[in-house]
């Protein structure tokens, strides 16, 4: 079985970063899906697609599949800096405020 490590980007409609902290094990597709003729839809033998596995860390991730014989790639996540502006919105209403606040 083939398995994929990685931590979950965070959610491009909102500003939080909520399920960004954890590793996901993720098992890769073994077979193709297949389409059924009548309705349309995909379908696939392969129930291990289903199953996203949640860990604390990188190294539980990799700990549980050497354990079971899972060969895992693991993607490292991308940092973004973080964008952090002097006095922030609450600034628009500070009473040591010079100018009068328009757009």
């Amino acid at each position: 079985m083939f398995a994929r490590i990685y931590q979950p980007a965070r959610n491009a409609m909102t500003s939080g970063a909520a399920k960004t902290k954890t590793w996901v094990l993720e098992y890769t597709a073994s077979e193709a899906k297949d389409i059924d003729p009548l309705m349309g839809w995909t379908s696939s033998g392969d129930t291990q697609t289903q199953v996203k596995l949640r860990f604390p860390s990188k190294e539980a991730a990799l700990e549980y599949a050497q354990e079971h014989g899972i060969e895992a790639q693991v993607t490292e996540p991308h940092k973004r800096k973080p964008n952090i502006r002097m006095g922030g919105y609450g600034e628009n209403f500070a009473t040591s405020r010079k100018g009068p606040w328009t757009h």
